[in-house]
Order: C-alpha cells, then structure tokens, then sequence
C-alpha cells in the first residue's frame, strides 16, 4: 500500500470535542470518521487493526474448541419476549415494527439467539459440551455515547456461548475461557490487562469478571487492594466499614431551617458529615414506589448494589407535595410506611447520629439505629472508599483506579435456557436444563483502549501484532533517482516476504511525511534519503524510539525482517502458554 493511494485524511488539529487521546489521534491520523451520536465509519487503517484483532480472537476461540456461528441482526419480539428482557431491558434496546406491523428489535446482546440456534440440535446429552461463538456488528442505544469508540451505539462484538450439563462442567470451561482471553489480551499487545470480579448486570448469572485496561481516563471505578491483590469493579465490590463509638444521647428532635442537604445539616449543627445519616431516595420504574438508601453521610450509595437488591429497575426519585416523604428531611426514624428502605453497612456501630425527621424544617440528633428501630437489618449498598478495608485481607489497603473494560465473562446458570424451554435427556432419559456461559470481547473498543494505552504526544504506537501496517516506508526524496530506487526495492523485497508495508514516495517535505507516519503508527520505520545513502545506508528506528541504526543498503530488508520477528517474540515473551 501508498500512503498517496490511502483512504482517509490525516491532519494536525485536535478535534475540539475529543476529550482523550485515543479518540483525537484515531480521527486525526484517518482511522475513522464520524457519522453520528456514538457511530463511526472505519477507514481501511482500522479496518486492518481490527481484523487484525479479529484473527487473534478467533485462533484462541478456536483452540478451546469454539465454532464460529452468525446470529442476525434483527430478531423477532418473541423471542426476546422468551427470555422475558423485552419487557425488562430499558431503552438500549431497540425496539421496532416492520411493514406487516410485527415487533422486531436490534441486536445488541445475544444469549436469546443462541439458546434458540442449538435447543433443538442439543436434545441429548451426547452433544454436550459445546461453544459457539459470532464476531458481529451490533446496536446499543447508549444514552451517553463518549470517548470514541471507547463507548459507542453500534460496535463489533465477539460473543461465545458454551452449553453445559453440569455446573463442575461449566467451572472447568470458564476457567479454560479465562486463560484464553489473557492470552488474547497479551498478544494483542497489552499484558496489562487485569481481571476484577464484575456484577452481571442485566446479563443474569452468578459469577462474572470483566478485563479492565487500567488507564487514568477510564470510565470504570476499579477497587484494588496493594497487599493481597484483590480486584473488583466498584459496582460489585464489597464494602466493609469498622465504625468508632461517637457516645451517646438521647433522640431530640432540632429545627433546622432550610438545611436540605448533609453537609448544610452538620455544617449547621456543628456536627461531623462521618456522624450522620443520609438518605438517597429512588423510585421503582415499575409502579414509582420509593426506595430510601440510608448510607454514612460521607459514603455514597452504590446504584448497582441497590437494584440488585430491589430486584428490578430503579431511578432517581421526584418528591413533590402530599408525598410520604418530606425532600431534605428523610430519616429511617419515623418513615413512612409507604417507602420500602435499606440502611447501608456504613452506619453498623455508630451511634449519636444526626438524620432527618420526616418533617419539614427537621431533623433528629442522638440517633442510635439500633436502640431507636426494632429489628435493624444492614445490607451492603454503598460505594467502596480509598483506603477502606479489604474484603479478602482486612487491611486498610484499598485504592481506587480508572480502567477501560475490554472483556467480560459470565456463568449465566439456567436463566437463559429454563426461560426458552432449552432442555436435554441424560443418559436415563430424564430432561434437564443445560447451563451456559458467556464470553465477550468489543474489537473497536479493544483497538482504540490500545491506541489510549500505546501512544504518545504524536500518534499510536501500536503494537506490531496488531497494527496496520509492520513497516513504513518514507522516501524523503522521490524526485533523487538514487534514493526512489532504493525505497522501491527495498518495498518489492519486503512484501516478497510476506511483511506489511506502507510506503510514502509523496513529493512532501520530511517534516509533513514524518507526522503522518507518526499518526499511521507502524512499528518500524525506514528512511530513505539522500544524505543517509551517502553513507550507502537507509535509516531504521522503531516508533517507539527504542531503536535506532544506520545499516547498509544491502543488509537493510534481512535487518527490518529480523527486527520484525524480535518485535513478535517480544509480544510471545508476555503471553502464558496452555495449562
């Protein structure tokens, strides 16, 4: 390939609206454009770098004994209506009618067209164990699109589905799955990749994880612990609090005018936030009941944790006059009836606590939740803090840290299979319900949490197993006879060996050709000129500026395929074998 004949512009700028590197670079060095809200067209750069992506994701899934299946894109209402999520899934789902007036929705998740491809192939118990895996383009209505391809509406997917009939069966193969996606994760190029225990979300299951590249710009909240090495997603992470007695006094009921908040309540009262009670209010989607969350006025409540609890879909609540609660002034003293409430982990053991009275302009000091309320339940439904104890080792070790899920992977159980009627016959005729596995991975995704994690202040630094070309070639002089002949032989030599290579013969000035090889990102660079052939010699360097040599002309393509393969076994160094 010519840089002259290449599809896609590269330019200097910063797009205005790029808010992290990998999305400013990506548009600027022609790897995509954008078509709208979370949409991206790929230009051929990227489409390299994700087939490229692609073809590793492939031989791992084919090596633990996956075949590659298709599901369609559009699917039938009833099928979702099986499972039960047409109703449950929210508005990322989409949902529409065809001609004839039938309800179809868009793909963007495929456990029902899995269960529904194999329930009939799969009777007998003689075809277990399987996996059937699909790389494919789907749509999410993501309401908040961000970050390029990092969180987007239509992105490409792999997914895999396995199908067991046992649960032991269904452990052994998770294990083997999370051992190939390490290994898919380290040839791609970034070792760094951790696992975090994950909550499953509207995926169903039991056990989960999610492959979290750990970047200061990362959307996710990721819970580590320095002594032990505990990791997990902040939405699952256990939180565990050791409170200090703050005394004792009896409940008094204070005025406290127009203090709505926490922080204005203590503030007023000369009180510490750590010695209050703060209520977070909700409503069930389904019939608009409240749900109150009382967590330590400096915790913050954990949505996850909650809906998880609640059982079902929750969002933020909307008190207005005549309701049973009095917005400001929410205590677990004296609630409603009405309101369904939890009280968090955080306040186990405190006592003397400042809470609102349920009455406007009020609010109780002295509280002690379990001499004030009969039967006090705590449940865990607040955000994990820097510095808090460890759930595994107990020490105060927590730190928290920004990442970028690539993967993730489930143990759906039977919530897929039991809804649909997925059965088979064992060995003495009896029907049961297989279990299965999810396994998922995002290409686009994948490549531009690489290009964040591999760039500096000029353009990716891709690694060489996935990038878009292995070589580029930059002949600063096209119009010296000499120097255009060197760079032409050398580029018929090198793709007669099979290696990728991108050359620039443009009449364009050295710096012009240098920033747009920066952008492009290949690994090695040669460099054809006037000045270096003097020397009989093509420059070679690496773009991350590890390498860099003069080397004669007549060595220079058994250096470049030499370089080329330390490059690959430097990647191969990094990836665990087969267990």
């Amino acid at each position: 390939m010519k840089v002259a004949n290449l599809v896609g512009q590269r330019f200097k700028e910063r797009p205005a609206d790029c808010v992290i590197d990998s999305h400013a670079l990506m548009l600027r060095g022609g790897f995509m454009k954008y078509v709208g809200n979370g949409i991206y067209s790929e230009f051929p750069a990227l489409r390299r770098v994700t087939a490229k992506i692609e073809n590793i994701i492939r031989r791992e899934m084919d090596a633990i004994d996956g075949q590659e299946v298709l599901f369609p894109v559009v699917m039938p209402a009833s099928l979702w209506e099986e499972s039960g999520r047409y109703e449950s899934v929210g508005n990322e789902l989409v949902r529409f009618k065809d001609r004839n007036g039938s309800n179809h929705v868009l793909g963007m998740t495929h456990e029902e067209a899995a269960v529904q491809l194999v329930r009939e192939y799969a009777q007998s118990y003689t075809k277990y164990p399987f996996m059937i895996y699909q790389i494919q383009r789907k749509f999410r209505d993501e309401a908040r699109p961000r970050a390029g391809m990092i969180r987007v509406r239509e992105f490409t997917m792999k997914d895999a589905y396995s199908f067991h009939t046992s649960q032991e069966d269904l452990d052994k193969y998770y294990d083997i799955c999370f051992q190939a996606y390490n290994r898919i994760f380290q040839k791609a190029g970034v070792p760094e990749v951790v696992t975090v225990k994950s909550d499953s979300g509207m995926m169903g299951g039991s056990v989960s994880h999610e492959y979290m590249l750990l970047t200061p710009v990362g959307e996710d909240s990721i819970v580590i612990c320095d002594e032990c090495g505990y990791r997990s997603n902040m939405e699952a992470a256990e939180n565990r609090v050791t409170n200090t007695s703050n005394g004792t006094k009896e409940l008094e009921c204070v005025e406290t005018p127009d203090c709505k908040t926490i922080e204005d309540v203590c503030t007023f009262l000369k009180s510490d936030v750590e010695f209050s009670c703060k209520a977070v209010v909700y409503q069930k989607n389904a019939d608009d009941k409240f749900v109150v969350a009382f967590v330590r006025g400096d915790y913050e409540v954990n949505e996850t944790k909650l809906r998880n609890l609640v059982g079902e879909e929750i969002h933020t609540a909307e008190i207005t006059d005549g309701d049973c609660l009095v917005a400001g002034y929410i205590g677990p003293y004296g609630i409603s009836s009405e309101a369904e409430f939890y009280i968090d982990v955080s306040l186990k053991g405190t006592s003397n606590l400042v809470a609102g009275a349920n009455k406007e302009g009020y609010h109780y000091t002295g509280l002690d939740l379990e001499r004030d309320l009969t039967d006090v339940t705590y449940v865990d439904i607040s955000k994990v803090k820097e510095g808090g104890i460890c759930p595994c080792c107990g020490k105060s070790a927590i730190t928290i840290k920004r990442g970028i899920e690539v993967g993730n992977i489930f143990q759906l159980g039977t919530k897929y299979t039991k809804s649909m009627d997925m059965q088979y016959t064992d060995e003495n005729g009896k029907s049961h319900y297989p279990v299965m596995g999810c396994y998922g991975i995002g290409v686009g995704r994948l490549a531009a949490s690489i290009c964040e994690a591999c760039h500096d202040e000029y353009g990716p630094v891709w690694p060489i197993s996935i990038a878009p070309w292995e070589v580029q070639i930059c002949c600063l002089r096209s119009d010296d006879e000499e120097t255009k002949k060197t760079a032409d032989n050398l580029y018929k030599g090198l793709l007669s060996d099979g290696i990728e290579v991108i050359y620039d013969d443009r009449g364009v000035r050295p710096g012009e050709m240098f920033s747009d090889a920066d952008l492009i990102g290949a690994p090695i660079r040669v460099i054809a000129s006037p000045r270096n052939l003097k020397e009989s010699s093509v420059e070679i360097t690496t773009r991350d500026k590890s390498i860099k040599a003069m080397v004669p002309v007549d060595e220079a393509e058994e250096y470049i395929k030499n370089l080329r393969n330390q490059l690959f076994a430097d990647i191969e160094e990094h990836v665990e074998p087969y267990k």
